[in-house]
């Protein structure tokens, strides 16, 4: 595809539930524009958009794919996102470098989570919108009904400005309330407008000429003086408010039948903005426009890891132009990189082009430097463009090779992975020495180990990480410990008696008088006292906050060394540690959920039951604000369980408070665990 004047390019996100038919709608797209000569489906697996193996078998989209056509002598790049609240991240890329979206609510199902979350999504970018109900073929549904959801959850910024003709096997097509027009079959034929739609087309059309002459005060005077609102003065004031957020027309049709889908990409092109109309932000906080003359200004907005094929990197060209086989620089890294053969994707295919101008999208192969996020430009001449807020993760695993040959791919393969999705951290935690991938919920990681085995050979288990428990005193307590042994030739004789009690950290003093314990040899000490302080008494966890005072002891002027006075020290430490009242301390964790008013009794009941202390309770907009602290040991699957609770409506922050003693009746359960654990790993 040539590049197209900026002012002609419409980059459109899909957004909606999981199942509501954003892919559906993306392959009728492009069948209606000629590009495909047969429909896939999605319970086949053979969409243009969901070509990845995860995605046709589990029937969902999990990556944001790029769906480029043309119409008439427009280019829309409609962006295919994943409704499933896992992959958001995809959705806010996509999010990024589109200047408009369509949000699909199905007409058997309505207003659902994901498309409430779609809805705050435009809101906190102000991205102008449309609202397509898909499915008008199914059974028992009802237009009014899905329009009074929308106005129920949306106000009525929600304006129709088509009603279809006929539901379920009668539905055949659409009134045009703009251009008050009827349309029927595939691709659409113009037919008189239906005698018995007429009292009904009147009242909506009023509704549409009042709600658009509401957003400008020439024509709100016009309307309220009897005057009649011209189709220019009207197409005019709808252009703006749709731009500005004031409105969000409301069209119809089926993409399985292929119904009004061709009038849908008429609207696109007649209605939503282009590149020009708005403005990128640089990191700065400024604006950059869409200019063809303006130094080079690239966006990447994502990376697609492969073995074979190598990197992919998804660009959006905002100023500029992008040449195949030319040299760039990424401001990020303030590095050059080489760009070679550039393609327009779609789905898996990929069309070379030589260019890609202003306002566009593309993708470009084996970079080396650069990563998402990131501006290419000109040195010296390109402004640092606005990076990727990403939601934070807020469910974890413990990721582990099935085998000895995996464990050297473990790493790269997690690295790989994390470039391509910004919401999947992965970290080694230095108190169990797992690794630990953190992303938005289990699908994700789920996805994720099913891509390390197929793309980097890499097979895994996942399982929920280990609590970092701590063991420590409340009591003192003396201890006298002689390691003695004699077998033929020198022997070994160290003697210690110390007295351990509550202390900051690990603390070791010396307190021998008299030369009991020779000064070469306390070093040996202290290093018996700390090295065993990495397992408890109680149940092998490591110790924190004791101090330990070296008091006294003995020695053979043959026999003695630093070995034996080592492990003198670390029998002392045992013993005196049993007698001292030794207790088993958990991580506490800071919660503030976030969720609807209607499901904070249901939360906090199920927070009480995991020995959660709520600290205090407020609003935020029309939602409530729960702050608590958990043991992390009950709250470990909290994203699973707040989903259950709130159908997805809830979510959450968490970070670590500090350590508490674990109950007295919980310890017993846990040492007992955490000894069988121990027994295990012997075996």
């Amino acid at each position: 595809m040539t590049s197209v004047n900026p002012g002609k390019i419409r980059n459109v996100a899909l957004l909606s539930h999981s199942g509501a038919g954003k892919t559906s709608l993306s392959e009728a797209m492009l069948y209606s524009a000629g590009i495909l000569g047969r429909m896939g489906r999605v319970d086949e697996g053979t969409t243009a958009s969901d070509y990845d193996p995860d995605e046709v078998k589990k029937k969902i989209s999990i990556n944001l794919t790029p769906i480029p056509l043309g119409w008439k002598d427009f280019k829309i790049n409609a962006v295919d996102t994943p409704g499933y609240a896992d992959f958001a991240g995809e959705v806010l890329a996509a999010l990024r470098v589109c200047e408009a979206a369509i949000i699909v609510v199905a007409a058997s199902s309505g207003v659902e989570v994901g498309t409430e979350q779609s809805w705050k999504y435009c809101e906190a970018k102000k991205m102008p919108r449309f609202i397509f109900i898909n499915k008008m073929d199914r059974e028992n549904v009802s237009f009014q009904r899905v329009m009074d959801s929308l106005h129920s959850h949306f106000g009525n910024r929600c304006v129709a400005i088509e009603i279809p003709i006929g539901t379920f096997k009668d539905f055949k097509g659409v009134v045009d309330l703009v251009n008050m027009k009827a349309y029927a079959g595939t691709p659409a034929a113009e037919i008189p407008v239906p005698e018995e739609l007429k009292a009904e087309i009147n009242t909506l059309r009023d509704k549409l000429l009042e709600s658009v002459a509401e957003t400008d005060d020439a024509l709100i005077e016009k309307y309220l003086g009897g005057e009649e609102i011209s189709h220019e003065e009207l197409v005019a004031a709808l252009n703006s408010a749709i731009l500005t957020g004031e409105l969000a027309p409301v069209l119809c049709g089926s993409a399985l039948t292929n119904t009004a889908i061709d009038l849908l990409c008429e609207d696109i092109c007649e209605y939503l903005p282009s590149p020009l109309d708005r403005p990128c932000q640089t990191a700065e906080g400024g604006d950059i426009k869409v200019d063809a003359e303006a130094p080079l200004s690239v966006l990447v907005y994502k990376t697609s890891a492969d073995p074979y094929v190598g990197k992919m990197t998804y660009l959006r060209v905002l100023t500029g132009t992008l040449h195949s086989n030319s040299q760039v620089w990424n401001i990020n890294k303030n590095a050059p990189e080489r760009v070679g053969q550039l393609f327009s994707l779609r789905g898996k295919t990929q069309e070379t082009v030589n260019a890609i101008g202003p306002g566009d999208m593309g993708a470009v192969a084996k970079l080396t430097v650069t990563a998402t996020g990131d501006t290419l430009g000109i040195q010296g001449h390109t402004a640092l463009l606005s990076g990727f807020e990403m939601p934070a993760p807020s469910y974890k695993v413990a990721v582990f090779p099935k085998s000895k040959a995996d464990v050297d791919k473990l790493g790269n393969a997690l690295t790989r992975l994390s470039e391509e999705d910004l919401t999947l951290q992965v970290h080694r935690d230095p108190d169990t020495g797992e690794t630990i991938a953190a992303g938005l919920g289990e699908t994700q990681l789920e996805v994720m180990a099913e891509r390390m085995g197929r793309k980097f050979g890499v097979v895994v288990d996942l399982a929920a990480p280990r609590v970092p428990y701590r063991e420590t005193i409340l009591g003192a307590a003396s201890a006298d410990y002689k390691h003695k042994k004699q077998s033929g030739g020198h022997g070994q004789y160290g003697h210690v008696v110390i007295k351990v009690e509550p202390g900051h950290g690990i603390e070791f003093v010396d307190a021998v008088v008299g030369g009991s314990v020779p000064r070469n040899f306390i070093p040996a000490v202290e290093k018996g006292v700390r090295e065993s302080a990495h397992e408890g008494p109680m149940a092998g966890y490591p110790l924190v906050d004791i101090k330990v005072t070296l008091v006294d002891g003995s020695y053979h002027p043959v026999d003695s060394s630093e070995m034996a006075f080592k492990i003198a020290a670390a029998g002392a430490l045992r013993k005196g540690l049993s007698e001292a009242q030794p207790i088993l301390l958990e991580p506490m964790e800071n919660m503030r959920i976030i969720v609807p008013k209607d499901y904070m009794g249901a939360v906090i009941g199920d927070l009480n039951t995991k020995r959660a202390q709520v600290q205090g309770m407020d609003n935020e907009d029309d939602e409530s604000v729960i702050i608590a602290q958990a043991p992390l040991g009950e709250v470990q699957h909290y994203a699973i369980d707040l989903k259950s609770i709130t159908q997805g409506r809830g979510h959450f922050k968490m970070e670590f408070a500090h350590y508490q003693q674990v109950p007295a009746h919980i310890t017993q359960k846990l040492v007992a665990d955490r000894q069988a654990q121990l027994e295990a790993e012997k075996t």
